[in-house]
């Protein structure tokens, strides 16, 4: 599933006409990265979630076919935020494990590996496996602790910053309403206290698109080949 509900108020005047995850770096949109490097991974059923200006996501989408995915599209009447969008869309996602990655950030990571963690998923088990990479300069005080063994903790010292990737059990989602807006951290803190969140450090290029600065600067970066 990739998230692409979010207004992007940070990212004023750009989304005033256009969705975040339409926006072009390197000369394309930052959600076709994301597609196409799913599709590297083996994944070629997608789900994507929108409020904001989702008609031009879907006009400019359509079914994936170009794209060489189906995308099957959960429409949201207001963003329903990250958790309650993944629990709106959860019958078109099926009652397997699944990966999601926000619409609106860049990364360069296999999502082979989350594939792989996906499925070691348990509904009375593991319930999310986790991307962690370095806290940026502007979140220097970063998400959520991760142990050598793998575990992800709500608590303590040193922390990373979490990346928008991660893979889930739909049980994580069981007790939310559906159509009620609800964020994810708090689900996600009360399975890392029951031990049930793992995860991983990736080192490669990440990014949080989140403002008309950083869009620019990782366009830079793209259009020289360091993407």
């Amino acid at each position: 599933m990739i998230l692409a509900a979010g207004r992007g108020e940070r990212m004023r005047p750009l989304t005033d006409h256009t969705p975040k995850p339409l926006l072009e770096a390197g000369g394309k949109p930052l959600i076709v990265w994301h597609i196409e490097r799913l599709r590297g991974a083996g994944f070629t059923e997608l789900v994507i979630n929108h409020a904001h200006l989702g008609h031009r996501l879907e006009e400019a989408l359509g079914d994936g076919a170009a794209l060489g995915v189906r995308i099957a599209w959960s429409p949201e009447a207001a963003a329903l935020e990250t958790a309650g969008g993944i629990r709106h869309a959860l019958p078109l996602l099926g009652g397997a494990p699944f990966v999601v990655v926000n619409g609106d950030v860049f990364c360069d990571a296999d999502f082979t590996a989350l594939r792989s963690a996906a499925q070691d998923l348990e509904a009375d088990g593991p319930l999310a496996h986790l991307l962690l990479v370095d806290n940026p300069e502007h979140h220097p005080e970063g998400d959520f602790r991760l142990d050598p063994d793998g575990r992800i903790h709500a608590d303590g010292q040193p922390r990373l910053t979490f990346s928008g990737l991660g893979a889930y059990h739909p049980a994580l989602f069981a007790d939310l309403a559906d159509n009620t807006p609800a964020k994810l951290a708090p689900l996600l803190r009360e399975a890392m206290n029951a031990g049930q969140v793992g995860g991983q450090h990736h080192a490669g290029r990440w990014i949080d698109v989140g403002t008309p600065q950083r869009l620019a600067e990782l366009d830079r970066e793209l259009q020289r080949g360091q993407g």
